[in-house]
């Protein structure tokens, strides 16, 4: 018989109910038996045998094994801390946490318990992170100089109510998109030397940074990290240039939407571009020129959840490990740093 891993959600809001439940319920295995409502049941109509719990503390006393910590990013740090404590396995939704002195706490914490920590970096899993990474690996661009990659969003109106626009440092878009950015250019290149970055407030009345600009200089290339949430017209979503060729694209990751809808993630067409979003390779291929659309790597944020279970089960090394997401919000405290002080920030040399 297949070993069940027991799950409990900290929220069912859009984060639970939309990116974290249909993956974790796709997967046999996993079995979500708890969730935290505080004062709703809406999880009832989608999971009628789990049990609703009014309080984080319910949630740790529970029989779960694993928790989704998919709260507020200030209460990531307290609740995957008291978790831990119990003996429970985390995932946390990114970012990690709000400071780097909490994540490092936090990976102490997990090792002495010998439990699994790690973070939801979902957009490692996008189908155009993965495509990327395919033409990288077969060496088609020649030595990368320059990658650009853009998260934008248009969203004129502020919702007063969301803490996600409170007026906070570490609140904005910066913690929000922006560590997806740096989280996918960390994947692909490692640490960079320096970084420089421009943090803005360009909507009115906006409290928080809703435009971020990152340089990350590394000693033979440049990466350049933009988000904003006045791009009604986005640009495109990845630009990367090398010595032998380039690859651009336009068009986000259509799994969010489709999530939205409602589609759950086994279907045939999960995560797969319109041709109309495929981007354009620009290279030498056997010594000849090669210009055209090249199909997109379908995403799939499922493969997350099917390398958290064979990481709790089989002992399978984790795809996201929470040092990875430790030194993401490294970079991202060094642009806070960056912005303040209008300079470069240059990094410790890695240990």
């Amino acid at each position: 018989m297949k070993q069940i891993v027991k799950v409990g959600l900290s929220a069912y809001g859009m984060s639970g109910k939309i990116f974290h439940a249909p993956f974790i319920q796709a997967i046999d295995g996993f079995e979500i038996t708890h969730i935290l409502e505080r004062s709703k049941n809406q999880s009832a109509e989608d999971f009628p045998n789990a049990t609703i719990v009014r309080s984080f503390e319910e949630l740790i006393k529970s029989s779960v094994d694993l928790i989704i910590v998919n709260t507020p990013d200030y209460l990531h740090f307290p609740m995957a801390k008291a978790a831990l404590e119990a003996g429970k396995h985390v995932v946390i939704e990114k970012p990690f946490t709000v400071y780097s002195s909490e994540a490092e706490e936090l990976i102490k914490l997990a090792k002495e318990k010998n439990k699994i920590l790690t973070v939801y970096q979902n957009r490692r899993l996008d189908n155009g992170f993965l495509t990327i990474q395919k033409i990288l690996n077969k060496n088609l661009l020649g030595s990368i100089v320059e990658y650009e990659a853009r998260f934008d969003r248009y969203k004129d109106h502020i919702p007063t109510e969301s803490w996600k626009e409170k007026s906070q440092e570490r609140n904005g878009l910066l913690f929000n998109l922006g560590s997806h950015l740096v989280d996918q250019a960390l994947v692909l290149f490692g640490k960079p030397e320096a970084i420089t970055a421009k943090l803005s407030q360009i909507r009115p009345g906006s409290q928080t940074d809703d435009y971020v600009h990152i340089r990350m200089d590394y000693s033979n290339m440049t990466v350049l990290l933009r988000a904003s949430y006045l791009a009604r017209e986005a640009g495109a979503t990845y630009a990367i240039h090398g010595t032998q060729g380039s690859y651009v694209k336009y068009g986000i990751d259509p799994q969010e939407e489709q999530l939205k809808m409602g589609y759950k993630p086994n279907k045939a067409d999960w995560g797969k571009d319109t041709e109309d979003n495929w981007g354009i390779l620009n290279t030498t291929i056997n010594g000849k020129p090669f210009r055209e659309k090249i199909e997109t790597e379908a995403g799939s944020y499922l493969a997350f959840y099917e390398n958290l279970f064979n990481a709790v089960t089989q002992n399978e090394k984790l795809m996201v490990l929470p040092e990875e997401s430790l030194e993401v919000i490294r970079i991202l405290e060094a642009a806070i740093e960056s912005n303040r002080l209008k300079k470069s920030i240059l990094l410790p040399i890695k240990e």
